[in-house]
């Protein structure tokens, strides 16, 4: 997830009218990464470092090269240096919804737009913030973000959380990260977040044949799959609560129901984790108490990749692609949204 903090202070010089503890932390903690970020071919030069790490930089570096000639995204700077933060997520991120509302609150600035989230590289100041949300009567989710991307403007490194991941995760988030590089909306997250998606999970797919194991595409598939399910199931929720939040129900019977909807939600979920045969990977999801918030930083990213993956068939090569969704930049948000989507975007 695009952490929008990270792009402020990467682009510190045309932020400095926001003042604030914000925004200093966004920079502190970048520079905390850079300091800590070393070229990948001096790591590897490096008699110390761990032949598993070598082993796993190695398919960085093949991965991205994939990336740039099969992908077409661009050659920048991003995933040449190497960064060990010592701690397994880099953000965290705060999304927050009105308490009877599924539509996330936003937070605007210049040159990034407006973002449905704020992201803290210290996880003790993004929970602070988020209890200050809460009393103020909001649902609020705090979520950790093992990457990130500053859209090309810094050079973001691989994170050594990373490298223990399988490589279709790994080489994907590379995939997913670049392609925010590619293009990027202000004031449009749900479609940049999409985009990403559809871009990562097309090039897990070509990365598998090229790499000759064309047989793990199936359990791509099928893991791309439940993906859907869990996300279509969000996604009624969601709209189940929207209709719920607009009609004239007392406040009090309003959060009855709205309890009601989330114990109808963890009940299809073991109804579809039965459907995949008993698959638990989604299970930590519910380990919390759910609210708005939480449905909002997921499913929200989910709307538009049905619509963008019709739109990457019909255009015939991810090029034609990058340019048809490119196309749209002129448009507003729900123009934007009816035409690439096949939906327009909810109203917020």
């Amino acid at each position: 997830m695009l952490s929008h903090c990270l792009r402020i202070a990467a682009l510190a010089s045309a932020t400095l009218m926001l003042s604030g503890c914000y925004v200093m932390q966004a920079a502190g903690g970048q520079a905390e990464v850079i300091r800590r970020s070393e070229p990948i071919p001096k790591v590897l030069a490096d008699p110390s470092t761990p032949a598993k790490t070598k082993e796993r930089l190695q398919l960085v570096e093949a991965a991205r090269a994939f990336a740039i000639s099969e992908l077409a995204l661009h050659d920048g700077k991003s995933y040449r240096k190497y960064a060990d933060m010592g701690r397994p997520y880099v953000v965290h991120n705060v999304v927050a919804t009105p308490e009877f509302s599924v539509e996330p609150r936003r937070w605007c600035f210049p040159v990034t737009g407006c973002i449905s989230y704020r992201g803290y590289f210290n996880e003790d100041s993004a929970r602070s913030y988020g209890h200050k949300l809460s009393l103020r009567g909001n649902d609020v989710s705090v979520d950790g973000v093992p990457t990130y991307s500053t859209l090309g403007h810094l050079p973001d490194p691989v994170f050594g959380s990373m490298l223990g991941w399988r490589d279709t995760r790994l080489v994907g988030t590379m995939f997913h990260e670049l392609a925010h590089e590619r293009l990027y909306f202000a004031d449009d997250s749900g479609l940049n977040e999409a985009f990403a998606n559809v871009v990562e999970d097309e090039g897990i797919r070509r990365w598998l044949l090229q790499q000759g194991r064309a047989g793990e595409i199936a359990g791509h598939e099928v893991a791309v799959a439940r993906q859907k399910d869990f996300a279509a199931l969000l996604r009624d929720t969601r709209g189940r609560l929207a209709q719920l939040y607009a009609t004239d129900v007392p406040p009090d019977t309003m959060r009855i129901e709205k309890q009601r909807e989330f114990g109808q939600l963890e009940f299809r979920y073991e109804q579809l984790r039965a459907r995949w045969g008993g698959y638990a990977g989604y299970d930590g999801w519910f380990a919390r108490t759910l609210n708005n918030a939480h449905l909002a930083a997921v499913a929200t990213y989910e709307d538009c990749v049905p619509g963008l993956r019709r739109t990457l068939r019909a255009a015939g090569s991810l090029p034609a692609f990058y340019d048809k969704v490119e196309s749209t930049r002129r448009l507003d948000v729900q123009a934007r949204h009816a035409e690439l989507c096949g939906a327009p975007l909810l109203a917020r």
